[in-house]
């Protein structure tokens, strides 16, 4: 188990976005692994992630089991699936700096692009139009691919969903279940590559009291945020996580 203090002064304030992202207000826990990799390597805190991830994720399942959207999930899941093998396909070629650069790039502009056009009331009249199955296919894919990559799967996930105004819980509970499926998925790409170790592991198990704690408090946040702040905040959110994406790319690739 890492004992360096200050690796735990970072893991705490991470695990504790983790924990609020899970609980509802989505994207925030994109910025866990960089925190993390300010003490250890990269690999590692994606390691060490990714149990935690999958901890919290029974918290929020739980809490919000009766509120979530089957045929988004229907269409979403098996794509993340085909993203999740892409990546783990790729892992050896594929520059994680590229890819967050694209995604906070993108997500940024969808981000502002929607605060924008809710104020002349259009995404009202767009929330009764149904999306194009094929949106929800490589969104799904981009979700998966991201998510194994970066764990930044949250993105590509929210451009497809944020439009469609499912209601506050609806849209969390859907949120929930999709990436504790994709967590699942991605255990055996990890196995594969040899990401977990005995130190990555009692690290994460160390971490784990607090990450249940953060996502409970998460939970309870987010049940007193009314459904229309909550869709500003969400994003809010996303532009502050696809600007750190795409900061976090361009350095990695151009500095």
């Amino acid at each position: 188990m890492i004992t360096d203090p200050w690796f735990y002064a970072l893991a705490a304030p991470a695990v504790i976005l983790l924990g609020l992202a899970k609980g509802g207000f989505g994207g925030i826990g994109v910025i866990a692994v960089p925190l993390m990799a300010l003490a250890v390597s990269p690999v590692l805190a994606a390691s060490i992630t990714l149990p935690i991830l999958i901890v919290q994720d029974v918290v929020s399942v739980w809490a919000f089991r009766k509120t979530w959207d089957r045929a988004i999930l229907m269409l979403m899941l098996p794509s993340a699936a085909v993203g999740i093998f892409v990546g783990f396909a790729l892992a050896a070629f594929v520059r994680p700096g590229a890819v967050e650069l694209a995604v906070g790039a993108v997500s940024v502009v969808f981000a502002v692009q929607r605060l924008w056009l809710e104020r002349t009331g259009a995404p009202v009249r767009e929330a009764r139009v149904e999306g194009l199955p094929w949106r929800g296919v490589l969104a799904g894919i981009a979700a998966g691919f991201t998510s194994q990559i970066s764990h930044a799967g949250g993105p590509p996930f929210q451009m497809y969903v944020l439009p469609k105004q499912l209601a506050r819980d609806v849209f969390i509970g859907t949120s929930a279940i999709f990436f504790a499926a994709v967590n699942w998925m991605k255990v055996p790409a990890y196995l594969a590559l040899g990401q977990f170790t005995h130190e990555s592991l009692a690290t994460s198990v160390a971490l784990l009291p607090l990450a249940v704690a953060s996502t409970w408090a998460g939970v309870w946040l987010v049940r007193r945020v009314p459904g229309r702040a909550f869709y500003r905040i969400i994003y809010g959110l996303l532009i502050a996580v696809g600007g750190k994406l795409a900061w976090d790319g361009a350095v990695s690739l151009f500095a």
